[in-house]
């Protein structure tokens, strides 16, 4: 059974982290229904839907990625780098903890799930403004001993990796190349955003399908070109908060 755990919209989602936008009008309705039409299409495809209520006093907490890698072998615990969210761990550390055991980041390492790819057993983590390197440090002390190979990857410009690269099929990344090198990406199929659309990155792949969002048409006909088999929902209210369809949720098989 494949399993997304998600979190619904904080009514405080104006309130939220943000890094590299400039804050801007949030509508908090709008955001929560939109994120229900993403919660019925990770249903769709056939994921077990374990929607966690909003967490009170935490406005980035619908952003679930951010809070632990999973792998089939374990659950990793993050440390976000923001402050305000580490808050939110411990619910997500007890639903996981259902399907996996557990390994926690320690302070003083720094994680955010958002800097995690995991490309068959490579796992690229972005060295970013919320990842630090005792926390890509502590993350492969966890993965190699289980056949993982862990590469920091320095990022630019934009909050986490998955904003500048994710996984569109076992083999192939959609890539924003001027806010991170492709060349770490050694042997794997590389798509590029169209250059005006440089939030294009944030993919959700889920079975051979991938969830992307709607407003990145160039980008769109791109991967449709290739071959990638395309999902589109809407999810303006909360790419103002610096947030996509890959943060919304932790999809793993049981």
């Amino acid at each position: 059974m494949r399993i997304a755990v998600t979190r619904r919209v904080s009514p405080d989602i104006a309130r939220c982290e943000l890094t590299h936008r400039e804050r801007g009008d949030i509508n908090a309705e709008l955001a929560a229904t939109q994120h229900l039409e993403y919660e019925k299409r990770l249903s769709e495809f056939g994921c077990a839907v374990r929607s966690l209520e909003a967490a009170p006093g935490f406005p980035d907490a619908v952003f679930v990625e951010d809070t632990a890698v999973v792998l089939p072998e374990v659950a990793v615990i993050a440390r976000p780098g923001a402050e305000s969210r580490r808050g939110e761990i411990e619910s997500i550390a007890a639903v996981l903890g259902s399907y996996r055991p557990l390994v926690h980041v320690k302070p003083p390492g720094t994680l955010d799930g958002g800097d995690v790819l995991v490309v068959g057993t490579s796992v690229y983590v972005g060295l970013s403004a919320r990842t630090n390197e005792e926390g890509v440090h502590q993350l492969s002390a966890a993965l190699v001993p289980m056949g993982y190979a862990v590469h920091g990857v320095p990022i630019e410009a934009c909050l986490h990796l998955k904003s500048a690269a994710g996984l569109v099929a076992p083999d192939t990344l959609l890539v924003n190349g001027s806010w991170v090198d492709v060349g770490y990406f050694s042997g794997v199929g590389i798509i590029e955003v169209d250059p005006d659309e440089p939030d294009a990155a944030g993919v959700l792949l889920v079975g051979e399908t991938v969830i992307y969002p709607q407003r990145f048409e160039r980008t769109r006909d791109r991967l449709q070109h290739a071959g990638i088999a395309l999902s589109l929902v809407c999810m303006s209210e909360l790419a103002k908060a610096e947030g996509g369809v890959t943060c919304c949720s932790l999809v793993f098989d049981a």
